[in-house]
């Protein structure tokens, strides 16, 4: 069966919540037209099953092929981001522009410094995954989810140790091929060619 790893789309920028609750952005103006995208770069293709992770960021990116499949997206706690307690969210391109502690932070593979520990967090991924296709023989489910999460799986699947080795754009799609036999490979990596407009500046 192919499993295909969606991130999800832009989202805004929340600096800090007023109440400390866990920031959970919605997607911005550019982000909304980029989870369209996802729609016609999935066209013709058969898909039993979607399933999202809790974030609203990557709910809303599902949203339209939710729509376009009449299909509803199962929301699976394994798929969420290791930053789901973080009372702010800034796009990592703006970290990096910035020049932001938490930028060397996650490239260094500390996750922000926030005391996750990689190791659990890719062992929950990929037991999130992995019973998704357990579900699915022989079909194809959509994973709307997150960059560290699309890292984690993928990362497993090609024998990457590093929590953060690539950079998903957003509203990119990540495909891994997975056998009956319990072998898996990565079909793609970083589809861009659907949002490659609206991914620049």
């Amino acid at each position: 069966m192919e499993i295909v790893l969606v991130r999800h789309a832009l989202p805004v920028r929340i600096d800090g919540t007023d109440d400390g609750a866990p920031a959970d952005p919605s997607l911005a103006e550019r982000g909304l037209l980029q989870a369209q995208r996802v729609v016609d770069a999935l066209a013709g293709q058969q898909i039993q099953a979607l399933y999202t992770s809790p974030a609203a960021r990557a709910r809303a990116t599902a949203a339209p092929l939710e729509q376009a499949l009449g299909l509803t997206a199962e929301v699976d706690a394994g798929l969420a981001e290791f930053d789901t307690a973080h009372t702010s969210y800034v796009p990592v391109e703006e970290l990096k522009a910035e020049g932001d502690p938490r930028w060397k932070a996650l490239m260094s593979g500390d996750l922000y410094g926030a005391g996750v520990d990689p190791v659990a967090f890719r062992a929950r991924v990929v037991a999130a995954v992995e019973a998704i296709i357990a579900r699915h023989p022989g079909g194809r489910a959509v994973l709307f989810s997150h960059a560290g999460t699309i890292n984690a799986y993928a990362g497993h699947v090609v024998g990457q140790p590093k929590a953060i080795w690539f950079p998903p754009a957003y509203a990119s799609l990540s495909r891994i091929g997975a056998a009956r036999d319990g072998r898996r490979g990565v079909t793609s990596l970083n589809e861009t060619a659907h949002v490659r407009d609206l991914l620049r500046g």
